[in-house]
């Protein structure tokens, strides 16, 4: 009973390990501009760094699979960036709900769906 406990404990705990971390703020590159008196801001968001920092733990290095992870390197001859999203958001599987969120997982599903 100890050795499941602690086990599952060890695996949840790897699990949170890497798929997370990092700064998001770090990921986004911020350009404000001023044109004719008015002030713009734009916001890049750097959809492959994201996906390095937070997808090739679970999904391999070149995104190719691994286990019980399917690959990315194709995702996008599979499901719509729609889809795509959905799974980001939402969750699947082995993958928890929320990794990436906002302006990123939008970034990260428009940057995966081109992947055929």
């Amino acid at each position: 009973m100890n050795k499941k406990l602690l086990a599952l404990i060890f695996g949840a705990g790897l699990v949170l390990a890497a798929c997370g971390g990092g700064d998001d703020n770090a990921d986004k590159d911020t350009d404000t501009s001023t044109d004719s008196g008015t002030t713009t801001e734009t916001t890049s968001v750097d959809a492959e760094k994201i996906v390095s920092a937070k997808c090739i733990s679970c999904h391999g290095q070149n995104l190719e699979g691994q286990g019980n992870f399917p690959a990315l390197n194709n995702v996008g001859s599979r499901l719509s960036q729609d889809e795509i999203l959905n799974v980001i958001e939402n969750g699947k599987g082995a993958m928890p709900p929320g990794i990436i969120s906002g302006d990123d997982a939008q970034a990260v599903a428009e940057w995966l769906a081109a992947k055929k």
